[in-house]
């Protein structure tokens, strides 16, 4: 018996995890994925929102303005990265100059600082290269690394007691006299409360526990990855005006912390809940729309695409956005349902936890433990360091000194901490979004099979057992050399 279940592994549900783990209870993650940020978390534009797109009074507009004020602290806090760089709307028109005017009332509304109108040649300072009569700045958004995020918060909850267990996709739930049975592909769980942050498919996981009053509708978004040019091209996000009635908030340009620039999201709603295709069709959409806001970017910028889903409550019809669900349900006490939770999400994932939390301390008591760790530290990233450091480093263990992504300089070293990592991940993306190896130009044409060499020979794996991300995923069959 466990006090807790998490179904999902999520920015939420780690965030969950986290928050409960400094509590004297007993927490499990139970992850269908093989890693955490497997699904929406990890497919998105990495942007910390201010809190301006979301309605007054909403749930939505809360957590975000919320989590945003929080966010540089708490990146310091876990070794995340994060910079508040700003962010930039453009008009094109009179129209788009309404548009923005409503959007700085409603930020305000909403307790979000700073915003303002911001003249042609302003736009021109701000973001050189961007087209527009004007737009609107945003002083307090920012980017993040959700990938890093995200494994923090669970590496944090780990440290403090919390079980994660991947590739245990939840089958049953059987509600009993006090608390749940959840059943797994591997076996089953007995928990007091039952925590539902399933993202895209909650509503699945609220049917199974009896609540059969929800619908999650997928809307894919899909983006281009540019070589490694915001240092040069783009300091800050920079988005076109927003239309109403779309998915999302339209295409749009954002730098990540690790220097590259990507294009996207479209939105478009689809039937598969897990279909991540990309799209000729869209994607031409996608680079024609993006051209128009930097004239100057180029196809030969382009090292990569992927996409991701939002988990609507609005269908096509509607369009735009519905409210935040996060309660316990009246119809089935103790389980705490997380349903459609997209965009902001990631701004908001603490102080959703946190209200998580406290409608679980009306459950269960919840006495905070003496002690707790609340903050994480990863290994240091060789390329990042002064190169007095990395001779130290070198000299004190010879794997700092060999290069095995020679794109992003990772060293051996990095590999094997992240192979080694505290979660017990073992997939190729795993080691990937640890090391920030397979992430560079080439994307793993040169690094991929030595990653795959070190897991065959250094730790056993079989190769017909290496995968990309879990099962279903083998990366070789048959005799490989």
């Amino acid at each position: 018996m466990t006090d807790i279940i998490i179904i999902g592994a999520g920015v939420l549900g780690c965030a969950i995890a986290r928050e409960l783990s400094f509590h004297q209870v007993s927490v499990t993650v139970l992850e269908k994925e093989c890693d955490v940020a497997a699904a929406t978390t990890g497919r998105n534009s990495a942007v910390v929102h201010a809190g301006f797109n979301n309605k007054t009074g909403s749930l939505m507009a809360k957590v975000c303005v919320e989590g945003n004020r929080m966010m540089e602290q708490l990146c310091r806090e876990l070794d995340v990265p994060f910079k508040k760089t700003g962010k930039v709307l453009v008009a094109f028109d009179e129209e788009d100059i309404e548009i923005l005017k409503r959007m700085i009332a409603q930020g305000e509304a909403n307790g979000c600082e700073g915003l303002r109108l911001i003249p042609e040649e302003a736009v021109r300072e701000l973001v050189p290269g961007v087209g527009g009569i004007g737009g609107m700045l945003s002083p307090n958004t920012g980017i993040i690394d959700p990938f890093r995020y995200c494994i923090a918060l669970a590496e944090n909850a780990a440290e403090n007691g919390a079980c994660f267990r991947f590739e245990e996709e939840v089958t049953a739930i059987r509600k009993k006299e006090e608390g749940f049975t959840v059943a797994t592909c591997k076996g089953e769980y007995d928990c007091r409360v039952l925590i539902n942050a399933a993202g895209l498919h909650a509503d699945t996981v609220s049917a199974m526990a009896g609540v059969d009053a929800y619908h999650i509708y997928p809307c894919r978004g899909e983006y281009f990855i540019l070589d490694k040019l915001a240092d040069a091209m783009l300091p800050m996000p920079v988005y076109p005006a927003p239309k109403a009635g779309i998915g999302g908030l339209g295409v749009h340009l954002t730098p990540t912390v690790h220097g590259n620039i990507l294009i996207g999201p479209s939105a478009e709603y689809i039937d598969e809940k897990e279909n991540y295709d990309c799209t000729a069709e869209i994607t031409d959409k996608l680079w024609r729309e993006a051209v128009a806001l930097m004239p100057a970017l180029e196809r030969k910028h382009i090292i990569g695409q992927y996409s991701g889903i939002r988990a609507k409550q609005a269908p096509a019809s509607e369009g735009g956005y519905r409210d935040f669900v996060i309660r316990e349900e009246p119809a089935c006490p103790g389980l705490i349902n997380l349903i459609g939770t997209e965009s902001p999400g990631l701004t908001g994932s603490v102080p959703i936890a946190r209200m998580v939390r406290d409608i679980a301390a009306v459950i269960i008591p919840l006495e905070r433990k003496k002690e707790v760790n609340a903050s994480h530290r990863f290994p240091p990233r060789f390329a990042e360091l002064p190169e007095e450091e990395q001779e130290r480093l070198i000299a004190e263990d010879p794997e700092y000194g060999e290069i095995i992504c020679r794109c992003q300089r990772v060293t051996k070293r990095e590999i094997r901490q992240a192979i080694e990592n505290p979660l017990g991940a073992r997939s190729l993306s795993a080691v990937k979004y640890r090391a920030w190896a397979m992430t560079g130009r080439c994307s793993g044409g040169y690094c991929l099979n030595r990653i795959a060499d070190m897991l065959v020979r250094e730790y056993g794996v079989a190769p017909a057992q290496i995968t990309w991300r879990g099962s279903g995923s083998e990366m070789f069959s048959g005799e490989v050399k």
